[in-house]
């Protein structure tokens, strides 16, 4: 399982890259081993506002349909459009295959996710 120092997590299996007032979102290492081959990705549309803990991301694997929440609140200036045609790279790189990018709202809820060494901890 990677999990990358220079991120931060939520206990839900969502990573978050910070640079300046934007976030990357994806789902870590650990999510993409438990879904298994991820076949389909539903994201939102931009300029679509949402707050931490939201469903904001869909994404159906060979398994099952499994919700992604925003780990932070925000607005989404941006969407990964090749995830829509090629969703199995997820499965490739999950750290470079982000979904959204958020304008966020709180750099607080910044603060409150964890670290990679906490991540960790969660995922053992």
């Amino acid at each position: 399982m990677k999990i990358l120092e220079k991120l931060k997590y939520s206990d839900s299996h969502e990573w978050v890259k910070v640079e300046g007032n934007k976030a990357y979102v994806g789902i870590t290492d650990y999510a993409q081993d438990r879904l298994g081959e991820i076949v389909y990705v539903e994201l939102p549309e931009v300029d679509t506002a949402v707050k931490s803990g939201d469903q904001f991301v869909v994404l159906e694997s060979v398994k099952a349909a499994s919700d992604v929440y925003a780990p932070v609140s925000g607005m989404v200036t941006k969407v990964n459009e090749e995830l829509i045609d090629n969703p199995g790279l997820i499965n490739e790189n999950p750290y470079e295959a982000w979904f959204v990018i958020l304008e966020i709202d709180s750099t607080e809820e910044i603060e409150k996710l964890l670290s990679a060494e906490d991540y960790e901890k969660i995922c053992e």
